[in-house]
């Protein structure tokens, strides 16, 4: 069984027990989250898909922690002028595994 859950703009394909980052979510380390947006729902016999999102359905997941990615270098230059400009970005996911679709 699997499910192709909408998380803030970004598509995953998720299955149950299984550990997926997430961008940051403003919940607490042990806390329960639903996702209400669920495009598509397969399981053994069946294929459910959303028009935009199926109904009546959700998938369930415990945040477990909240990481940084590794760091993105942004390096700007222009010859013959003495600008040079480094930046870096580390972008901030939520670590959560799901628990229950349905």
């Amino acid at each position: 069984m699997f499910a192709v859950v909408d998380v803030a703009g970004q598509q995953l394909k998720v299955s149950p027990a299984e550990r997926v980052f997430v961008p940051r979510l403003d919940e607490k380390v042990g806390t329960s989250v639903k996702f209400e947006h669920v495009l598509l729902v397969s399981d053994d016999k069946k294929v459910s898909v959303g028009n935009p999102y199926v109904k009546n359905v959700s998938v369930s997941a415990k945040v477990l922690d909240h990481v940084k990615d590794d760091t993105v270098i942004v390096f700007k230059k222009k010859r013959r002028k003495g600008y040079r400009l480094r930046r870096g970005h580390r972008q901030q996911y939520t670590e959560v595994e799901i628990t229950n679709i349905g």
